[in-house]
Formats: C-alpha cells, structure tokens, sequence
C-alpha cells in the first residue's frame, strides 16, 4: 500500500462547512483507459499510487466523495480493472476527510460478505465508506464468472433485496438478521463489530428506469443520475421524489447527476477538447458498448431506461456525462452547477480528460466560485438559474 505519513490535507475552506451546499465528488480512475471511450491522449492513470495523488488533490481542494468503478474482466477500453472495494480502502488510508464510495455487484457480490467488509472498513477509516450498488449491464461479465444472467427487471429486483439484506444486517440488533427473499435468505444472522455510521453507511445506488427509480425511492439513500437536458433533470427528481413520498420516505432520498467537465480559459478551448474526445471515439468499442447496453434503455414501456435517448457522442463517455454540459470557462460551470442545485441535485459527480491536473484545476478554480456564490444565495431559485444558463440545456 502507498505510504503518505508526511500528507497533511490543507483546512477545508470555511464556505465548505454550509450544510446546504452542494457535494462534490469525483469518479476514481481504478480501471484504465479513463472515464471515456476514446483514444485521445489522456494524462491519467490507473495504478495506486496516481489514484493516492488524485484522492488527496481532491480532499485539499474540497471534494468530499470519491467513487470506485467494478469491472470484474476487460470491456469497452478498461484493459485492466483494480477491484472496488480493496482499493476503496487503499485511498482510504491514505486519506483523512474523503469519503470514498465502494461499488458492489449483486450476483458476484453476496450481501452478508459486502456487509461484513464494509462494516469492517467503517471501522477502520472513522466512517468514511459508503456504498454504490450497481445492478449490472454487461452480460458478458455475468456469463465469464457463471453467474445466471437475469433480465432487467429481475437483476433491479434482487438489487433491492440485496439493500434490504445491507441495511438489516447493519441495523440488527440483538436478535439478529432474520430475512426471506427470493434471491436472499437469512436466519439470525449477527455481525459486530457494526458500522460506525449510523444508522448505517451510505447507500447510492443509479439508473434511469422505472425499476431503478422505484429502489432509488424505496430502498436507497442516494439516486445517481445520468447526465440529461434540463427537463429530463426534472421528471427524474420529481418522479423519485414521488415515489418516496408513496413509499413513506418523503425527503429520504438525495440525488446525484454524472457530469464530464472540462474546464479551460475559454469556451472554444473548452469546446475544442470535447470535439477532439468525440472526434477520436474508439468506434468499435463504442459501438459494442452500444450493443450491450441496449436493453437497459428498452427496459420498461415508456422507454427511460439507461442510455435510451443516448447518441453516439454521448455513449464516448460511460454515463452521459457529456449532456451535463460542463464544458467552458469556470464560470460558466460554476453558473450550469448552480443551476443543477436549483433543481434539486444534492452532488455532483465529475470525471475529466487528465487527472493530473485537472481534478486539482476543477478544484482551485470551479469550486470555490461555487462556494462563494453559494454564500451570496445562487443555487436556490431554480426560475433565476435557468434565466441566467438553462438554454444550454434544452433539447436541440
């Protein structure tokens, strides 16, 4: 593991203490080939010792999360794949205030090891892991390691037991876990030490669907969205806030949008590194990723699945992360951030080309001007924020 006995991150700015003000955290580049399907030149790199150097920019620069993918075999440009959990706690130890977000599969992932790793890890970084569930697009992953490959609908169905399965195990008390599912069965089952976090670690979890909207509402703490125009924002928001309302869990649930950002000194700077990335898309592997991810943007009857509005230039990066349009000069994304807040959006997941220097840009310049318009008020009337940049989020 990485030694940092000498990192002291820096006192986080007084503005980032505001209990209202937006989150910020950033995609873990634990697999290579970045966060895009290109084959532009990218300064970022995959191996543990660059990851510790990126957690720590990020945690001096005031982000408060970082987020760990899971590949379980090679797709799509990520060639080699560090896996999530073990490597969530690397940054963690090498780390004093980030909280690092481990993401778990159901299928290749039991929920009483997931619990008890996690439970574990909790304890020994002060509270500072949280969860991602992810349900699965590629089949190819499922079918190389045996596991049955289920239908959209189902493999969102045994997420929410495997949430379920989480939170019982983590909030038991003396009598123990006792659950009948139908992917998951336990009789009694107790575990110690628990979390440190209570009533237990964070639980995000994502998807555009109606499957993945009813566990956003139901069963999870956090509901990750892809990037979108603006009134798709606003249906996924409203709609999962309904959801929980019906659910009985009104103002339970918070939400997160995927955002790629590229921040330069002018827009037509900005906008020409976009156009590069797209122009230099790996085709063939955009292309099988296309292919693969088909089903879940037909998933339900109106169509909302993941990627069923994506494009090609838009599927260069994994999660739509393109649509979020925070692409200019860093103070027309700190306005389009604003404006996100405004909409409801409690964290903003960024990605970006070169994390060598462009995690520390993104947070030396874009996240403070947040913060201090934050303190002048932006941010909370969605009408104003929309006036000022909304257009760039309309339909074309």
């Amino acid at each position: 593991m990485t030694e940092s006995n000498n990192y002291t991150p820096a006192a986080p700015h007084e503005l980032n203490q505001d209990p209202d003000r937006l989150l910020f955290a950033y995609w873990v580049p634990n697999v290579s080939g970045g966060l895009i399907i290109s084959k532009i030149d990218q300064k970022t790199s995959w191996d543990l010792a660059s990851n510790v150097r990126y957690a720590q920019t990020a945690e001096t620069t005031g982000f408060e999360y970082a987020l760990t993918q899971i590949r379980f075999t090679a797709s799509y440009g990520a060639a080699n794949q560090h896996e999530s959990v073990s490597f969530s706690q690397a940054l963690l130890h090498n780390t004093q205030r980030l909280k690092v977000i481990a993401a778990l599969l159901p299928g290749p992932w039991n929920p009483a090891v997931a619990a008890k790793q996690i439970a574990s890890i909790d304890n020994y970084t002060n509270g500072r892991i949280a969860v991602n569930i992810v349900s699965g697009w590629f089949k190819g992953e499922f079918t190389a390691l045996g596991q049955w490959w289920l239908e959209h609908g189902e493999r969102y169905r045994r997420s929410h037991e495997f949430i379920e399965a989480l939170k019982g195990i983590w909030t038991a008390g003396e009598e123990g876990f006792t659950f009948g599912g139908d992917f998951y069965q336990f009789r009694n089952y107790k575990l110690a030490p628990k979390p440190l976090q209570k009533p237990h670690p964070e639980i995000f979890q994502g998807g555009n669907s109606d499957d993945a909207r009813n566990n956003g509402a139901e069963v999870s703490d956090w509901y990750f969205m892809n990037g979108n125009d603006l009134d798709g924002f606003r249906d996924q928001i409203n709609d999962v806030k309904e959801r929980a309302k019906k659910a009985g869990r009104e103002g339970e649930v918070r939400f997160a949008v995927n955002g790629f950002v590229i921040v330069r000194d002018t827009e037509e700077e900005a906008i020409r590194v976009l156009q590069e990335i797209q122009g230099k898309a790996d085709k063939e592997a955009v292309e099988a990723f296309k292919d693969a991810v088909k089903q879940a943007g037909a998933s339900t009857d109106n169509k909302t699945g993941m990627w069923a509005n994506s494009k090609f230039e838009d599927l260069v990066q994994y999660n739509d992360g393109f649509k979020t349009k925070l692409v200019g000069t860093k103070e027309q994304v700190a306005d389009r951030i604003l404006l996100l807040k405004s909409l409801g959006v409690n964290l903003l997941l960024t990605a970006f080309l070169h994390y060598e220097e462009d995690v520390e840009r993104f947070g030396k310049d874009v996240l403070p001007l947040v913060r201090s318009l934050e303190a002048e008020g932006r941010g909370k009337n969605a009408e104003d924020e929309i006036a000022r940049t909304g257009e760039v989020y309309r339909k074309k």
